[in-house]
């Protein structure tokens, strides 16, 4: 029997390494071995890096480092923009929060960095 965790997204049994990464066979999602943190009981605890490897928390806050187009408008959110008070959460985007200007908004950890 393996001993590395259940999927975080189907939680298929079923998952195999593939270099640093672990991957689904079922539902294909990629994540890497340190993202998921074994607690006591087998259960897993979800760990929030940004694109630095630096470990997020609720209520951090970070910095834009790339470009983005918000889907549906002409607005951007440049580069740089400082996001206070982040709340993360699972899904397709893991941050949620409020830009000045934009408004509620999800980013993806990968594109921001921890102030």
């Amino acid at each position: 029997m393996s001993d590395l965790p259940a999927c975080p997204q189907c939680e298929c049994q079923w998952t195999y390494e593939d270099g640093a990464l672990l991957v689904c066979p079922e539902c294909a999602h990629e994540w890497s071995a340190e993202a998921a943190t074994p607690v006591g009981d087998g259960e897993t605890v979800r760990v929030w890096r940004d694109a630095n490897g630096a470990e997020l928390a609720d209520g951090d806050t970070v910095t834009v480092i790339k470009d983005l187009k918000i889907k549906g408008t002409s607005q951007v959110v440049k580069v740089g923009t400082k996001v206070k008070n982040i709340r993360l959460t699972d899904g397709d985007h893991d941050i949620d929060c409020r830009i000045d200007g934009v408004g509620q908004m999800g980013l993806k950890t990968e594109f921001v960095k921890k102030v």
